[in-house]
């Protein structure tokens, strides 16, 4: 790897760690960068996934103060989302890579759509506190299985996992935005954490490209937290959306041109 492909990865890795926050499309910065250093689709995606551990660690890390009151709905939640990033990574090494090229763009179009259209995450605590006033209730029974479906897509590419993990959790659990937050970065963090252990004991990833992904995730989002507090949500949510329909045009066009 040449010194600029290490300063490429890198700034796209902090990139990617603020806009996880922001937006929850890391992988939207994450993934073409590895594409632009020449690294295979599939294996770029799995490299990818382990990389996205960092950002796990610094997100949950940044998280401590909201997660308090939460261990037994984390310990409830965490089963699904282990077993459901497992299935996600057995499908991705499943499948085939011409296949895998073809879903990518489709993934990231109706991500990137959904990022546009959906409200902001504000807007959905309101709804969830409106919903459940007080927070006297037990959380929903569908929720494990809410988590498990959207964990496996998490393990197989991820891109807007994020953001549909944080909008059910609002919705369904009447809990703010920060406390929501924490809980979604600790379940998809440890979804994570089990498709990159079997991908780095199962499939070719290529370490080069993890060490300055992984530096700059960690980086970017520690300093996430600072920037949503500070940054116009709305504004940047759709330009990072309509950023990405471009890049699932360009991809598309790859793919089945």
């Amino acid at each position: 790897m040449t010194a600029l492909e290490f300063a490429l990865l890198l700034g796209a890795g902090i990139c990617a760690g603020l806009v996880g926050s922001v937006a929850g499309l890391a992988s939207l910065i994450s993934y073409p960068a590895l594409l632009a250093t020449g690294v295979p689709p599939l294996t770029a995606n799995m490299t990818n996934t382990v990389a996205m551990v960092f950002q796990g660690v610094g997100s949950v890390s940044a998280s401590r103060p909201e997660l308090k009151g939460q261990g037994r709905r984390v310990l409830r939640l965490a089963v699904a989302a282990a077993l459901g990033g497992a299935a996600g990574a057995a499908l991705l090494m499943l499948t085939p890579t011409s296949i895998f090229e073809r879903v990518v763009p489709l993934l990231i179009g109706g991500a990137s759509a959904a990022l546009v259209v959906q409200r902001p995450p504000r807007e959905l605590a309101i709804e969830g506190a409106r919903l459940h006033p007080g927070r006297a209730h037990d959380d929903p029974r569908w929720l494990p299985v809410g988590t498990f479906a959207i964990a496996i897509y998490g393990g197989y590419f991820g891109a807007a996992a994020g953001v549909m993990m944080l909008a059910m959790l609002l919705l369904s659990t009447g809990e703010g935005l920060p406390r929501g937050n924490a809980l979604r970065n600790v379940l998809l963090g440890l979804a994570n954490i089990i498709a990159a252990i079997a991908f780095i004991a199962l499939a070719p990833i290529a370490w080069s490209a993890v060490l300055p992904l992984a530096i700059g995730l960690f980086t970017g989002s520690r300093c996430g937290p600072w920037v949503v507090r500070r940054a116009p949500q709305t504004a940047l949510r759709r330009v990072i959306g309509l950023a990405g329909i471009g890049l699932a045009i360009h991809l598309a066009i790859e793919a089945y041109g």
